[in-house]
This record gives C-alpha cells, structure tokens and sequence, in this order.
C-alpha cells in the first residue's frame, strides 16, 4: 500500500520538481525537443502562480518532498453566466505516481477552489486519443459534445 500523498499550492522551491511534470506534460503533447516551449513560456508561467493579479493557479500532488502530480487552471468571465468559469487547463501525474487516484483528487481539490471563488463550472479539454485520462474524466464529468476548433495566429516571440 503506497503512503499517502496530499494536495496544496506550489511553494517557490517546488520549482525543479513542478518543472519534471510540466516537461513530462508537454512531452506527452508533443512539445519536446525541436517542438518544445521556449524556456521564457515555462519561467513566466511558473512566475504566473505567485502573482495575486494573475488568474492562473496551480496545485501540486506530493509526498514525502516529492512533486507526482500538476494541475492548472484558470479563472475566467464568460458571456453566458455571471459568475466566473474555471478551466482547468493542464492535468498531469508523474508515470510512476499513476493509479493511486493523484488525478481524480487533483480534479476534486480544483472543484473545491472553483466553488470557494464562486464560478459556475469547471471544463477542461483532452486529445480523443488520451484514452486512459477519459475514462477518468467520464466519471467526474460530463462530455459535453463540443468540438474544439483553433487557427494558430503569428505569435510575438515567446507567446
């Protein structure tokens, strides 16, 4: 039986750990090597946990000093509710950590922080092929149906 983890917000010497999740993350996406984020997107991101004016967060699974598990996510207006909508943006458990629900209560510690700031739902979105992430999300939400559409614009450098 593994000892157990907990959930909390990143401390700034959590910083090498979170930094093999987020590589681990974006590897997974496909972002590494020649496709990997510049160095500037992965400092300003971190940096963005730590600003009271920013409306990105992050909470962190660990145990015993170690980092397995990210989530991020992010506090937005929307057109058709008044209360604030929470996306959660970037879910990631180190491969070793896998299986012992860091995941599932990663989700469950973003619904307790988006209820405690008033928002009205939490979405997040998942490439059709993360079949094990899925069956995951199918059972702490609902597949809403949509479809995600984007068109890369030219970027300034780093964004």
């Amino acid at each position: 039986m593994s000892a157990p983890f907990a959930i909390r917000v990143p401390r700034p010497d959590d910083y090498p750990g979170w930094k093999v999740l987020w590589d681990g993350y974006n590897a997974f996406y496909g972002r590494e090597g020649e496709t990997a984020l510049p160095e500037e997107i992965t400092r300003a991101t971190w940096l963005r946990f730590f600003d009271a004016y920013e409306p990105v967060h992050a909470l962190v699974a660990h145990q015993g000093g170690e980092l397995l598990g990210l989530v991020h996510f992010i506090f937005h207006r929307s057109t058709i509710q008044i209360a604030p909508t929470c996306y959660l943006q970037d879910l990631f458990t180190a491969a070793p950590a896998r299986g012992r629900g860091i995941g599932r209560a990663l989700i469950e510690a973003v619904y307790t922080r988006a209820a405690a700031a008033g928002t009205g739902r939490v979405y997040w979105h998942t490439h059709e092929t993360n079949a094990t992430a899925r069956a995951l999300y199918d059972r702490l939400a609902e597949r809403s149906g949509f479809i995600v559409y984007r068109r890369m614009l030219s970027q300034p450098p780093g964004g």
